[in-house]
C-alpha cells in the first residue's frame, strides 16, 4: 500500500477557522477526518488565533460537531498573548484588555490584572478579537498607548476572519487601526510567530509535526518559521492562486483539496532546472517557466497541474519577501 501523506508525520497542529469550520458550522468531512486521524493514534492539537473565546469553550464547540478534544488539546494566542506579558512585566501588574472576557480570564490567570479604562494606570495593553468589539474600546487602547513606555501585545493581526457568509474582517483590520492612531506597532504573540507551534507540539509530544492550515499569512508563515512541515488546505482563505504567487517565507510543502487527502498518497512533483528555465511535472500535468512566462500542460480544475506550476515557478523565483503573481498560459493536457 502507498504511504499516506499523514504517515510522514508524527502529530497534526491544526488550524480551526477555515479548516475545521466556518462560523459556528463544520467544514463538510473536516470532523470525520480529523476524528479519523486520532483513532489512527496521531495527536491531534488545535492552533487558533482567535482568542474571543476560551479553550474551554473551543473545545467544547469542537467536541459538538464531532472533534472529541480537551482544552489541552486547543493552543490559542490569547494563552500565548498572556504568556507574553508575564515575561515582560511584572506580576500584579494592571493591562489594558481590549478584547473578549476570555481575554481577560487568561490575563488575570497569568498573575496580571485585567482592567478596562485608562484611568486604571495600565501598563501593558493586550488586544485580541472580539465580535463585540466598538469604537470606545479602540479608543481607549490609543489613548492608553500614547505612552510610549505602555507594552502593546496583539494576539494576532489576522485581517480576515471565515464565517460561514464568507470573509468577515479580523482582529488585523482593529488592530491596525489603533496601530494608525498611535503609530506603533504591536508585539504579535500568536501566529505567524513561531513560539505558538512550538508549543503546540510540545503538548503533542511530536518530533515530526505537520501545520495545517488555509491562510498563507499565519498557518503557514508560522510553521515554515518553526522549521515544521506545512500543508495548505483549499477550505478558507487562500486559494490556488494565492499559493501561486506566494512569497518564500509562505510557501507551503503540500497543497491539498480537503482534508480527505490526509489518507491519500500525495503525488510526487519533479522539478529540473537548466539555463534559466525551471520546469516541473505532476501526475500527468507539467508546467516550464522562464521566471517571466509561465506555462501550464493540464486541466485548469487538476490540482496536478497547480502544484506542478508552483513547483516550477518556485523554482524560478527562490527568494522572495513579496508575492510574484504570474500570468498563466494554459494547454491542454494530454
Amino acid at each position: 500500500m502507498a504511504e499516506r501523506l499523514l504517515d510522514r508525520y508524527d502529530a497534526v497542529l491544526s488550524d480551526l477557522d477555515g479548516v475545521v469550520y466556518a462560523g459556528p458550522h463544520a467544514i463538510p468531512g473536516a470532523p470525520e477526518v480529523l476524528r479519523r486521524i486520532s483513532e489512527d493514534g496521531v495527536p491531534v492539537v488545535f492552533v487558533t488565533n482567535n482568542a474571543s473565546r476560551s479553550v474551554a469553550t473551543v473545545a467544547e464547540h469542537l467536541t459538538d460537531l464531532g472533534v472529541p478534544t480537551g482544552p489541552d488539546g486547543v493552543v490559542s494566542a490569547a494563552q500565548a498573548g498572556a504568556e507574553l506579558l508575564a515575561q515582560r512585566v511584572p506580576a500584579g501588574t494592571a493591562v489594558l484588555v481590549t478584547g473578549s472576557q476570555a481575554l481577560a480570564d487568561v490575563v488575570a490567570e497569568a498573575g496580571l490584572v485585567p482592567v478596562r479604562a485608562q484611568s486604571d494606570e495600565p501598563r501593558a495593553v493586550i488586544q485580541g478579537f472580539d465580535p463585540g468589539l466598538g469604537w470606545a474600546e479602540l479608543a481607549e487602547a490609543a489613548y492608553t498607548l500614547a505612552d510610549p513606555d505602555v507594552l502593546w501585545v496583539a494576539t494576532n493581526t489576522d485581517r480576515t476572519i471565515p464565517q460561514a457568509r464568507g470573509l468577515a474582517p479580523g482582529n488585523g483590520t482593529l488592530v491596525a487601526a489603533v496601530a494608525a492612531t498611535t503609530a506603533r506597532p504591536p508585539v504579535v504573540a500568536g501566529k505567524p510567530e513561531a513560539p505558538i507551534f512550538r508549543t503546540a507540539a510540545e503538548r503533542a509530544g511530536s518530533a515530526r509535526p505537520v501545520v495545517l492550515g488555509d491562510r498563507l499569512d499565519t498557518d503557514i508563515r508560522g510553521g515554515n518559521a518553526a522549521g515544521f512541515a506545512t500543508i495548505a488546505v483549499l477550505t478558507g482563505v487562500d486559494t490556488v492562486h494565492t499559493i501561486l504567487a506566494a512569497c518564500s517565507a509562505e510557501r507551503p510543502d503540500h497543497v491539498v483539496g480537503t482534508l480527505h487527502a490526509l489518507f491519500e498518497p500525495y503525488p510526487e512533483v519533479e522539478v529540473s532546472s537548466s539555463a534559466g528555465a525551471h520546469s516541473a511535472r505532476c501526475g500527468a500535468a507539467e508546467a516550464e517557466t522562464d521566471g517571466t512566462r509561465l506555462r501550464i500542460r493540464g486541466a485548469q480544475d487538476d490540482l496536478d497541474a497547480w502544484r506542478a506550476a508552483c513547483a516550477a515557478w518556485w523554482a524560478a523565483h527562490p527568494d522572495t519577501d513579496v508575492p510574484v503573481v504570474p500570468d498563466p498560459e494554459w494547454e491542454a493536457g494530454e
